[in-house]
């Protein structure tokens, strides 16, 4: 056991400790939690190289669900926390540091989003995982990058769908679908009397990691590497959906680095440094080494190291709203068949130290 005088009172204590240390104290207090540590891709490779798993925000959390593990610690942003506990709700779900938010997901609050169902009263509501859990319990169903499409098919094509809080996303679901599209500020600015028919309404937010992704670097890093394939997340910008062989989810995005040995990938830089690490054979180039999250970066060996040494931070829910957000993923689940193990070729991944979660998602 750890003993008292062993824990140190600050993540700035910790930080002076050697990673060789803070690995030791990590595996040491893991074990007598009977912790399990999730690694979202975004992270530090540091924080990847602890992690029980690695992959995506609601695969993470169904892995940790299926396991025996009383304590879930995040190496994610809040909202990922979040879902662990909305689908975990006996287990204790920690995260190191309570500061690291998602932008996006705080573009949209449960308030404002029962406004906008108030004006659309027959409207269906998606949201995509990435969004708070008072936000999911306001939604109909959730939904991922990958599954998106689906989701919205789902319903009926003269239903009205209320999309939160992507538009980017929201805005390549609905060219997918054939369905009109507009965004919430459009709605604000216009004098619109009637939607058209099976409109897709977007709450007006995005990733800014995504969101500024420019064509000019693509262009330039096409131009370095012609015989590259271009992946980019459908967080992204439309005008640089068009120019991409392959628009998928971070998941995905792990297979197609198995397939191909040169890719040109518009997501956040985390992900890249990994395959970078895991496939050293093969050229993998960032359309943007500017792409950086620096909410999911706050996450450190020491603040980790805290928060297990002083279970710290605890996601607290209340469980009415987790019980109508759980009902929310749970109908997405159904949609798209549910979860599934991961294939014998994630679990090779997993082996060399690269987990892909098994429900390519967000």
């Amino acid at each position: 056991m750890i003993q008292i005088a062993d824990i140190l009172q600050t993540p700035l204590e910790y930080a002076r400790l050697s990673t060789d240390e803070l690995r030791d104290r990590i595996t040491r207090r893991k074990a007598e939690l009977n912790a399990v540590i999730l690694g979202h891709n975004y992270q530090r490779v540091e924080i990847q190289a602890v992690s029980d798993f690695l992959g995506d925000s609601l695969g993470l959390s169904q892995e940790a669900a299926e396991t025996n593990a009383d304590v879930i610690v995040f190496c994610g942003v809040h909202f990922m926390a979040e879902t662990a506990k909305i689908l975990s709700p006996r287990k204790t779900v920690l995260m190191p540091d309570l500061r690291a938010g998602c932008p996006m997901a705080d573009f949209v609050t449960a308030d404002g989003l029962r406004r906008l169902k108030e004006r659309f009263p027959g409207a269906a509501v998606i949201s995509y995982v990435n969004s708070t859990a008072e936000v999911k319990a306001e939604s109909d169903v959730c939904c991922t990058s990958s599954n998106a499409v689906e989701v919205v098919n789902s319903f009926p094509r003269e239903q009205t769908l209320l999309f939160v809080p992507d538009r980017n996303l929201a805005r390549y679901s609905a060219e997918r679908s054939g369905r009109p599209y507009l965004t919430t500020s459009e709605l604000g600015s216009e004098q619109i009397e009637e939607l058209p028919e099976g409109a897709i309404v977007a709450w007006d937010g995005y990733c800014y990691v995504h969101d500024d992704l420019v064509f000019e670097e693509l262009a330039a890093a096409k131009r370095r590497h012609p015989g590259a394939k271009v992946v980019i997340h459908p967080e992204a910008r439309r005008d640089l959906l068009q120019h991409a062989d392959f628009i998928t989810s971070t998941a995905k995005m792990v297979d197609l680095a198995e397939e191909h040995d040169e890719l040109i990938i518009g997501t956040e830089r985390g992900l890249i440094d990994r395959l970078r690490q895991r496939f050293p054979e093969k050229t993998l180039i960032p359309l943007s080494g500017a792409a950086v999250c620096g909410n999911m970066k706050m996450n450190t060996l020491a603040k980790l190291a805290w928060s297990l040494d002083h279970e710290k931070h605890e996601i607290v829910l209340d469980e009415a709203v987790r019980e109508r957000a759980e009902a929310a993923l749970r109908r997405m689940l159904d949609l798209s068949g549910g979860w599934r193990p991961p294939s014998a070729e994630e679990e090779a991944i997993e082996s060399a130290g690269l987990r892909s979660s098994g429900c390519d998602c967000a």
